[in-house]
């Protein structure tokens, strides 16, 4: 972000990023306590999680306020209105992981009668998820846009997991219809993960606008290093 003659200013924007990434870091926490709840079969962790959910809704609201009071008191301009704009999307996917985390920790909830036989590659999943929330965090926090590119490229390796437990899945409620119920609920497990991704992937697409001004959300992978390397595409 660019100094400005006015301090309270840099202040206020500081403010704002402390106030993203306290929220990131809720979330982070989130994801990982909602897929442990699942995997260990955690009753009360899954109801922490999903009344800990509040706290990343509040903190929504709190940086949804400040963006607000920004826009209209400082009327920003060029890189500031980048960071403002790209705030507010950046918030609203948090947000939405917060939601997503909640509804594993919901599904280990109704899990709890018809507990899983094999968590198939939920535990991989799960890892992998959590690494490209932490990378895409850490990418925000540091302004690294190369880091931003590592997580949108790592995004087709989550897709093609949660393809392969999807149909691995399949394949139980086909063999043994008692697992129906239980694999209903983990393929939903599974999706909400893959969205959390897609969110992260959301999240280093606005830090790379914020920095460099490109919108890469519409653009392939390599359209996009080249774009970002000054190349012509």
């Amino acid at each position: 972000m660019p100094q400005h003659t006015i301090k309270r200013f840099d202040e206020e924007l500081d403010k704002l990023k402390e106030l993203v990434l306290s929220m990131g870091g809720l979330v982070e926490r989130a994801i990982g306590h909602a897929v442990k709840s699942m995997l260990d079969q955690d009753e009360a962790l899954a109801k922490k999680t999903i009344e800990r959910d509040k706290a990343i809704n509040a903190l929504e609201v709190q940086c949804d306020e400040m963006t607000r009071d920004i826009l209209v008191r400082r009327q920003p301009a060029a890189g500031d209105l980048r960071f403002i704009m790209g705030i507010i999307k950046v918030v609203t996917d948090l947000e939405r992981m917060g939601d997503l985390s909640a509804g594993i920790a919901e599904g280990t909830l109704r899990s709890l009668e018809h507990p899983p036989k094999e968590f198939s590659n939920l535990s991989t999943m799960g890892k992998k998820v959590q690494k490209q929330v932490n990378r895409t965090l850490n990418a925000f926090s540091r302004g690294d846009t190369e880091l931003a590119m590592r997580v949108i490229e790592k995004d087709e390796r989550i897709d093609v997991l949660y393809k392969r437990m999807y149909r691995e899945l399949l394949t139980y409620m086909i063999e043994d219809p008692r697992d129906i119920t239980a694999s209903i609920i983990l393929s939903n497990v599974a999706k909400n993960l893959e969205r959390i991704s897609d969110h992260a992937t959301n999240i280093s697409e606005m830090l790379i606008y914020i920095e460099r001004g490109h919108d890469i959300r519409h653009v392939d992978h390599e359209a996009a290093a080249k774009l970002l390397s000054g190349e012509e595409i």
